[in-house]
Formats: structure tokens, C-alpha cells, sequence
């Protein structure tokens, strides 16, 4: 495919995000000396930012490659709350499938950067289940916006968005759609009824089966999740391995070799995975020409620090 001729493909494609929000704070310094009080570095501060996390960053992804993201969630009515709020507007993504909710807080991880390096991460969380009556919002959310979509993403980072109820009802309701559904996974909300394609990384694949995997059972793995599932096919992401891809009915699954980069950091580099999955199925293509698409912008995102992002333009560079 020429490159004009994807660029054109995944313009314009609007894609419903649903899953959990989070804000990713960023404190970047240098360190000179260790502390006196403990044996641990002390890093001075020399610049902060705040980007977006969890769904907010597939979301930012599809942005970037040129397609329409709907983002349904929820976040406190909390600062922080209001920091992603003002971030997400700066994106230029729109806010309108956003709820502003008192009954939880915002999820907040701050990575603290010097040299190039993550010293630490500290996380703002609590476990928390969101209710009734917010999921059935989100539902209502969902539900307007299903018909003017092309694609529906589950961004799950098992913050308390989903539960099994509300899992089997975006199910259902993509399926009667007849549209590409994805699915970013956690183990806890396995299977995921009705998905098109789910892109497990090694170790929630594990906890799927609650097994270990090793490169030579790969595919016994794969026939044990499809007799457990409604799924079309599996997308599993093993890192510097690269990935393997699965589609139901085949006696074998086909590996894509990850491509040679210098790997910065990690971070988000499933997120993009799944946009691009979501704008390649929206936009008719095959399983494994999507996933090469998935593995080259992959490679993309690696190669840079923090929470990232693979435009459109970066993809078509490395094809």
C-alpha cells in the first residue's frame, strides 16, 4: 500500500476510546550528589509537565496518525482532575464524553526523570470501583456515541472503570454494530466478551490462563484463550521479541520480529499499539498488516522518553 493511500485511510476515522483516565506528571532534574539523610540521590528539579495517561493516551495517539478520538471516562473533581481537564483541551481533544465526578479521585503518576533516567514513580491512586450509577453514565456515554464511530478501543488499566456487566454490554453493542472492537487488557476482567482482537502483553496473557508462557507453547496458549473466548484473534506483545499474531482457525500464528531501535522507554508503547490497530481494522485493513503497522509504530514510541506519541508522519517515515 502506498503510503498516500494509508495516510488518506486513517484520516478522518473516529474511534471511541472508553477506559481509565489517568494524568502523568513528568518532573525533569539533575543529580549531583546523594543525601546525607539516606543513601539516595537528590535530584534538582529543572522543569515539570503534565501529559496524558492510561486511555487519554490512545487517544492522543489517534490524534497524532490523523484519526478523530471520542474519549469516554471519568476523572475526580479534584485539581488534578482540572490539570487533565487542561491538558486534554490543549491536545485538542474534545472533553464532552468526560465526567467531572466528587465520588472518586484522579489517578496520578509522576515519574521523576534525571539524566535521561527514571530514578522513581510515585502514584496518587486507591482502589476504587466505580458505581452503579457513574458506570451507567459512562454507559449512556457509550451508547450515544456508537453509531458515529468506526472502531470502539477498551483502554484497561484496571483503575475501577470496568466491571464484567459493562464489559459484556460494549460487547454486545459493538458486535451489532459490526465494527472493529479492541481491547488493551488487565487479567482481572478477562475474557472480554465479543472482542475482535485483544493485545495482551506476556505477563496478562499469563494471568489469563494463570500459566507461564515460554516461546515454545506460544501456540497452545493461544488454542487454550480461543476456547475460552468469542475473540477473532490475539495480538501478543512480547518486547524486545517482538509480537506474535493469532487468528482464530489457523494452524499457526505468524511472529513479527521487533524492529532494531535503542530503547529509551516503554512507557505508553502499548497505547500505541492499539491505535493503531483500531485505525488499521477501521480502515479495512488485515489482521497482520495491521499489527506490522502496530510493531513499526511501536518502535516509534520506544525510542523516545516519557509518555509518547506516533504521528502519522513518524509512522510513514519507518515503513
Amino acid at each position: 500500500m502506498k503510503k498516500e493511500v494509508l495516510k488518506e485511510k486513517f484520516k478522518g476515522r473516529k474511534i471511541a476510546i472508553i477506559g481509565d483516565l489517568i494524568l502523568d506528571r513528568f518532573v525533569f532534574g539533575s543529580v549531583k550528589r546523594i543525601s546525607p539523610e539516606a543513601p539516595v540521590p537528590v535530584v534538582e528539579v529543572l522543569n515539570e509537565k503534565e501529559t496524558l495517561g492510561g486511555s487519554a493516551n490512545v487517544a492522543n495517539n489517534i490524534k497524532s496518525l490523523g484519526g478523530v478520538p471520542i474519549l469516554i471516562g471519568a476523572v475526580g473533581e479534584d485539581n488534578f482532575g482540572r490539570e487533565f481537564i487542561k491538558t486534554i483541551k490543549k491536545e485538542g481533544i474534545d472533553d464532552n464524553y468526560i465526567l467531572k465526578e466528587r465520588s472518586i479521585p484522579t489517578v496520578v503518576k509522576t515519574r521523576i526523570i534525571a539524566h535521561h533516567q527514571q530514578v522513581c514513580r510515585v502514584d496518587r491512586e486507591k482502589p476504587i470501583d466505580f458505581s452503579q450509577k457513574l458506570r451507567e453514565k459512562l454507559m449512556k456515554k457509550f451508547d450515544d456515541v456508537l453509531n458515529d464511530v468506526d472502531a470502539v478501543v477498551v483502554s484497561d488499566y484496571a483503575k475501577g472503570t470496568f466491571s464484567k456487566d459493562f464489559l459484556l454490554h460494549i460487547g454486545k453493542e459493538t458486535k451489532k454494530k459490526g465494527i472493529p472492537y479492541i481491547v488493551d487488557p488487565k487479567p482481572i476482567h478477562f475474557p472480554y466478551p465479543y472482542a475482535t482482537i485483544v493485545t495482551p502483553n506476556r505477563g496478562e496473557a499469563e494471568g489469563f490462563l494463570k500459566k507461564e508462557i515460554q516461546d515454545e507453547n506460544i501456540l497452545e496458549l493461544f488454542n487454550e484463550i480461543m476456547q475460552k473466548t468469542n475473540w477473532k484473534a490475539i495480538l501478543l506483545t512480547l518486547g524486545e521479541k517482538g509480537m506474535a499474531l493469532y487468528e482464530r482457525g489457523k494452524s499457526k500464528f505468524a511472529k513479527i520480529d521487533a524492529r532494531k531501535k535503542e530503547v529509551y522507554d516503554v512507557t505508553g508503547a502499548g497505547d500505541t499499539v492499539v491505535s493503531i490497530m483500531a485505525l488499521s481494522l477501521a480502515s479495512s485493513l488485515s489482521f497482520l498488516e495491521s499489527a506490522n503497522l502496530a510493531n513499526i509504530g511501536a518502535s516509534v514510541v520506544v525510542s523516545k522518553l516519557g509518555t509518547a506519541t506516533c504521528s502519522i508522519d513518524e509512522l510513514l517515515n519507518e515503513i
